[in-house]
């Protein structure tokens, strides 16, 4: 006899009769069930549990979250215990989950998203309020209610309990990984901005149909949070300042929740986001920029932290493992790849691109990297219409910084004057540095000389091009020198990684010096090239290699 008829017409807390399961998942059994004492319809949630200490938590903390009164939060009715394990009465919703939804009629509209998250960030922030965190924020635990079209946030606190990370005892990984923060997979305890992560994830599912970090393996999804380069969806739209604050991976700098609820609920009263402020990295005024960037900015991973009482051994040995295994079929550097292919491998990470918590813009710059500086000459920057920075010989300005640019020596060894305001991020093999707005990125990669040299190297570029970079066309590859030593220039149009990106184009030089091929691109708009040039030729121009 199955465990649904075994229980079918079972009294729980003398009062519930169980009529029928409604579906069950790795936390719990959800089932229909008769309130005999008031005659209603409720929803039993019996969790899976062991007795002892869990169960006394998970009782304790269900107690918590009934006292969360929100019209968008689940209605906690009682909690009680069967036969050794906790049970949680709650109201019942007629209508499926956000997840069915997604699955039987695909995407939501941006309209029907905005709603969503307006409701989800009401539920959260009356929640949060109470000292009360979700953990485990996810279209499966978004109910949709039918005929009003009310939005429901069911499983509060239930997912995960208090001060677990999101490994348990056992090594195996507890909740929806998917959806889960990238500080939480470092082992970080759960805070409310990581309820805002998996909220941001989860606008992302409600546009695409599924999470940006979907991956085919435990390993891949790990490494696609806390690593690779984030690229909100193009239907994100106008919403693309949300998705990108929600999605910052330095929970110090993420969107808050009031700032995000502004934003949402604007774009529901008049269809627009509104002009966001951009921090700038040092005293100056405050700008405003467009509520739609022109580039999905790249966004690096955010180290682990030296913290107290993190479980860092079991989290590291996981995370390590699920690098190793992703690298295990990425570790092949593409020689002079000017855009980062779509899954960007994982790397060190160093600076973030996202807007600060209370009122800082989602496309702002990122913390400045401690990177030591010059102060810049007063020199002119390098015209558009000059030559090409390969033709031209080594200058007594080499290594020193144009008027409006910085001398920055990078981590990774080399040095290079960059516009001010650019933000460094970096992935396991190149090095990016972005403008506020994400329009202009300048990128930097080195790995050992390859057979062939940077010609070879460039051409195979050239001949990825179409897999690398969408809509690639009019790509050209042609010998040249760069300070006298053997180099390849690479020159392409592409489409931009979204529709509101528009078409870019890209230079892209490759050379070899000292036993190693060094590659320095600039990609930008169409409608900037004369700007992208002179960031490319002052790049440059200023380059020293490492040791």
């Amino acid at each position: 006899m199955s465990q649904g008829e075994s229980r079918n017409s079972a009294v729980i807390g003398g009062r519930y009769r169980l009529e029928k399961r409604l579906g069950r998942g790795g936390m719990g059994t959800v089932w229909r069930a008769e309130d005999e004492l008031l005659g209603r319809a409720v929803a039993v949630k019996e969790l899976h549990l062991d007795g002892g200490r869990e169960s006394g938590g998970a009782l304790r903390e269900a107690r918590t979250v009934a006292q969360v009164r929100h019209p968008h939060v689940v209605v906690v009715h009682d909690v009680v215990e069967h036969e050794g394990r906790p049970h949680i009465v709650m109201e019942l919703v007629d209508g499926g989950s956000l997840a069915d939804r997604l699955s039987a009629a695909g995407p939501l509209s941006v309209e029907e998203t905005a709603r969503t998250g307006l409701a989800l960030l009401g539920a959260l922030s009356a929640a949060h309020a109470r000292g009360v965190l979700h953990r485990d924020v996810k279209p499966a635990n978004v109910l949709m209610e039918a005929g009003t079209g009310r939005v429901v946030l069911t499983d509060f606190g239930i997912a995960h309990l208090a001060g677990a990370t999101t490994i348990s005892e056992t090594g195996a990984f507890v909740g929806s990984p998917e959806y889960t923060s990238p500080e939480r997979m470092q082992g970080a305890a759960a805070a409310p901005a990581c309820d805002l992560w998996s909220l941001g994830v989860l606008l992302c599912a409600a546009l695409t149909g599924e999470s940006p970090f979907h991956r085919d393996s435990l390993g891949g999804v790990l490494h696609a949070v806390v690593y690779a380069e984030i690229r909100p969806p193009a239907q994100a739209g106008p919403l693309l300042p949300v998705v990108r604050g929600l999605l910052e991976r330095d929970p110090e700098r993420r969107l808050g929740a009031a700032e995000a609820e502004r934003l949402l609920s604007a774009y529901v009263a008049t269809g627009r986001v509104p002009l966001v402020p951009v921090p700038r990295p040092g005293p100056g005024p405050v700008d405003a920029v467009p509520p739609e960037p022109a580039a999905p900015v790249p966004t690096a991973a955010l180290r682990p932290r030296s913290r107290p009482g993190l479980r860092a051994g079991l989290v590291a040995a996981l995370v390590v493992a699920a690098v190793v295994a992703t690298l295990a079929v990425t570790s092949l550097l593409r020689g002079g790849t000017a855009e980062p292919a779509g899954r960007a491998a994982p790397g060190p990470a160093t600076t973030v691109v996202s807007p600060a918590p209370a009122n800082a813009a989602p496309s702002s710059p990122p913390a400045a990297a401690s990177l030591p500086s010059t102060p810049a000459p007063s020199a002119s920057a390098p015209s558009a219409s000059a030559p090409p920075p390969s033709s031209r010989p080594a200058a007594a300005s080499a290594k020193r910084a144009p008027a409006g640019y910085r001398m920055l020596a990078d981590p990774q060894g080399f040095s290079l004057a960059v516009p001010q305001g650019y933000q460094r991020s970096t992935d396991d093999q190149r090095v990016f540095y972005v403008s506020p707005d994400g329009a202009f990125r300048i990128g930097i990669k080195t790995k050992p000389a390859a057979p062939g040299g940077p010609l070879a190297t460039m051409r195979a570029s050239d001949a990825d091009g179409p897999d690398s970079n969408p809509g690639y066309r009019d790509g050209t590859v042609v010998a040249t020198t760069h300070n006298g030593l053997p180099a390849a220039l690479w020159e392409f149009t592409w489409n931009g990684f979204t529709t509101a990106e528009g078409a870019r184009h890209t230079f892209d030089l490759c050379w070899d010096e000292n036993g190693r091929l060094y590659d320095v691109w600039v990609s930008a708009p169409v409608g900037r090239l004369g700007e992208a040039r002179s960031h490319f030729d002052a790049a440059l121009d200023s380059f020293t290699p490492g040791d």
